[in-house]
């Protein structure tokens, strides 16, 4: 098979796949090195950069996918009667947040961050097939585990996981204006205290006399 046919070919099993594929599967259909697989796959996406295609091949979590440009996303809509989606509440964004950096999570677990109830924000994550069942711990009540699916990575434009930005450091330090302000403010009070013990035991002495 030559090289333009086997462009061709996997360009025709991505666009029939349509979910992510593993290059590793694409080399055992085609019967040739996962390399050269992965060097057509480049060819496919730079073919699609410079005819400025509507289509576009992104990877996700090592695996590949042929999608439609995001500025042709109304048109297709459009075409294909598609509602948008209602937007993820923020509790929801916080469950999301909480089983992304975490990797895999109980929902127990999650509540325990966030403190309140998250059957709710873990069933919509679900049905939006943003997070998914993972499997479930050894531990008494075998509680299920969840964590992130390839609709997520899509989504949010990641590889992988390893791509989501840092998450900002706690400042834990004082406020030195704060903390002076408080010192000032105790010593203030410090300072009336005695103030008012002394007042209270000149009293004491004059009744005496």
């Amino acid at each position: 098979m030559s090289s333009k046919n086997v462009l061709a070919s996997i360009e025709a099993m991505l666009f029939a796949a349509g979910d992510p594929v593993e290059p590793e599967r694409l080399a055992e259909v085609l019967d040739i090195d996962v390399e050269n697989v992965i060097k057509m796959l480049g060819h496919l996406e730079a073919m699609y950069d410079e005819n400025e295609s509507g289509l576009r091949l992104i990877r996700v979590d090592g695996k590949y996918q042929l999608c439609t440009c995001e500025e042709y996303a109304d048109d297709v809509r459009a075409l294909l009667e598609i509602k948008k989606n209602t937007p993820l509440s923020q509790a929801a964004f916080e469950v999301l947040a909480i089983v992304a950096y975490n990797k895999t999570v109980t929902r127990s677990f999650i509540e325990q961050i966030r403190g309140v109830d998250c059957s709710g924000p873990v069933s919509n994550l679900i049905q939006k097939g943003l997070i998914e069942e993972k499997g479930r711990l050894d531990l008494p009540g075998r509680p299920l585990v969840y964590g992130t699916t390839d609709r997520f990575l899509r989504c949010f434009s990641l590889n992988s996981l390893d791509d989501l930005p840092d998450l900002p450091e706690n400042n834990e330090e004082k406020d030195e204006n704060q903390t002076s302000l408080f010192e000032e403010n105790d010593e203030e009070n410090s300072q009336n205290s005695a103030e008012n013990t002394s007042a209270s035991t000149d009293d004491a002495e004059k009744e005496d006399d």
